[in-house]
């Protein structure tokens, strides 16, 4: 199993924009495990749009969170990292 984050945030405008994607297996041995997830936001491919998504506020997003859990395709997505979460997991 894999928990998959997605974070939203307000930009300058206030607008809700996703700040990062990241996912994480979830450790199957009990005990307590602390994961830091690697964070990445996708990207335009042009200039054009990066201009264009900045005025009217719709950055680009993954519409479905099984692109972040499995990878398949998004080798050809243009993604930049965007920091870190750590999550801590209790597992019995």
């Amino acid at each position: 199993p894999q928990i998959v984050l997605s974070v939203y945030g307000p930009d300058f405008f206030g607008h809700d924009v996703v700040r990062g994607y990241g996912a994480v297996h979830v450790p199957s041995v009990p005990g307590r495990h602390k994961r830091t997830i690697a964070m990445f936001v996708p990207e335009s491919s042009s200039r054009l749009q990066q201009l264009t998504s900045w005025f009217t506020g719709r950055r680009p997003e993954f519409t479905d969170p099984k692109v972040v859990a499995q990878g398949e395709g998004r080798e050809v997505a243009r993604v930049r990292s965007q920091g870190f979460v750590t999550v801590s997991f209790n597992v019995m």
